[in-house]
């Protein structure tokens, strides 16, 4: 598996690796973001540190690289920062190592500075292998 850590695989067509935000994104990534505007999908391959003791990836690390993919989708749509209020997995298959996870998010509603969204997480084959659900609430422009 140790192959897998250098060079999880290509990175597919339309997707960058993304600027990091910090210590923990930088230690748990690379993450990557759709090219195209308005294309709000990010990505991971799934690399021998992401996984459990079973060789799966974790369910900790879907909901870190959910929860970042949501934040990602929210400031494309607001431009604005905000933070998570609520954020709820369900987990539908498991996902190997050396597999490139897609997040799909989908914003439905902004309402009272709080944005409402979901994310399909798909795996090999186009399956769906979770969906996270959340709330996130917009800080005001001059908060940090």
């Amino acid at each position: 598996m140790a192959a897998m850590e250098s060079n999880p695989g290509e990175v597919p067509k339309g997707f960058s690796i993304a600027s990091l935000r910090g210590p923990f994104t930088r230690h748990n990534g690379p993450v990557y973001r759709a090219d195209d505007d308005d294309d709000l999908r990010s990505g991971l391959f799934v690399l021998e540190r992401h996984c459990n003791g079973m060789g799966f990836l974790h369910g900790g690390m879907i909901a870190a690289f959910s929860d970042s993919a949501l934040a990602w989708a929210v400031w494309w749509k607001t431009q604005r920062r905000s933070v998570t209020l609520k954020l709820t997995l369900t987990y539908l298959d498991t996902v190997k190592v050396g597999t490139w996870l897609e997040a799909r998010p989908t914003v439905t509603a902004e309402k009272d500075d709080c944005v409402h969204l979901y994310a399909d997480l798909i795996g090999r084959y186009g399956a769906k292998v979770a969906r996270a659900d959340a709330v996130f609430r917009l800080l005001r422009r001059n908060r940090v």
